[in-house]
């Protein structure tokens, strides 16, 4: 049977076209930021959904206090790190996300950080506004020609790869799950880890954090890739061991680095505030999903996925961004 979903509960700033399509479909929505996990236990008890980003984390005593009442937490973004499933999923409340709404604008970011790596622009402009004219020190290479490795070729790998062949690149990659033909559509060519090491001339990683993805790239894989490699992490902080990637830029092993993500946000620690201020690193402050686009995008989206689990719009029917599918059977 539907969920029944009347009064929805907003824990992070999303836009206002998701508030505005949940009240069109007769749902009722409070807006209350920056809760503590004190405060959230106690507002959970009267609210049916949660809707999250990356500031609140659902943790299983909340999940523990909405127990009987809530039923599901959609966050408006492509991962739930922040979301506790296994709690969730023991308390029968569904965990969705929005997998598809922000490809495109990590995509994006991926590609103009790789360009980046090529070709120095952030220094040169910093050098150009403190009054230098230094263009021997700038000097770059061409992307025409180089092997880029996308490691993990989902949405958002196999859009990179679309347009970085634009530039002329070969590009190679590896995913347990996408086939060779999915992998061919988009211009890759599909082959294993070990294979793919020694021909990186560019790695991208575009893969969840799980135990199998952490420290993907580490100090045993960079030494299998050619010298000067260059690295993009615009996914997860940990698919990268940073202090890996750290040593293998001052050796040399390493040619540049463009970071977007860290296992701790805003970073504290010294080796990521050092990998930070590195002169071959371009590091940005976890943008992949900050466009105007992708936030209308994930925040219409999850209102989208609650619509339909009610089971009262026969335009909104769809809800693919649910985790903890086998508790489906239990709610419907």
């Amino acid at each position: 049977m539907p969920l029944k979903i009347k009064n929805v509960l907003v824990c992070d700033a999303v836009d206002n076209a998701c508030v505005k399509l949940l009240q069109d479909n007769g749902i009722n929505v409070d807006y209350k930021l920056k809760l503590t996990q004190d405060q959230l236990i106690k507002e959970v008890k009267g609210y049916d959904a949660l809707i999250v980003r990356s500031d609140t984390k659902i943790t299983p005593e909340i999940l523990d206090a909405g127990a009987g009442q809530l039923k599901a937490v959609g966050r408006a973004g492509a991962g739930v790190d922040n979301i506790n499933i296994e709690a969730a999923t023991r308390n029968n409340v569904l965990v969705l996300n929005t997998p598809g709404g922000n490809s495109i604008s990590a995509c994006e970011l991926t590609c103009l950080l790789i360009g980046a790596l090529a070709r120095p622009i952030c220094p040169a402009a910093t050098s150009m506004k403190e009054g230098r004219w230094d263009r021997k020190l700038y000097s770059g290479s061409e992307l025409f020609g180089k092997t880029l490795a996308i490691l993990g070729l989902g949405r958002i790998g196999r859009e990179v790869a679309i347009r970085m062949r634009a530039f002329g690149m070969r590009v190679i990659g590896f995913d347990p799950i996408t086939t060779d033909e999915e992998a061919a559509a988009a211009g890759i060519e599909k082959m294993e880890l070990e294979q793919i090491w020694p021909q990186a001339d560019y790695i991208t990683v575009h893969t969840p954090l799980i135990p199998a993805t952490k420290n993907l790239i580490s100090a045993a894989t960079l030494a299998k890739c050619p010298k000067g490699v260059r690295v993009v992490n615009v996914a997860r902080g940990g698919i990268v061991d940073e202090a890996a990637l750290l040593a293998a830029l001052e050796s040399g092993q390493c040619g540049g680095a463009a970071v977007d993500v860290y296992p701790e946000e805003p970073p504290k620690s010294e080796t990521t505030k050092k990998l930070i201020n590195h002169p071959k690193v371009v590091a940005t402050p976890h943008l992949g999903a900050s466009t105007s686009e992708a936030q209308v995008r994930v925040a219409v989206e999850v209102a989208e996925q609650f619509i339909a689990l009610t089971g009262t719009s026969k335009v909104y029917t769809q809800y693919a961004g649910v985790v903890n599918r086998e508790i489906l059977k239990n709610v419907f």
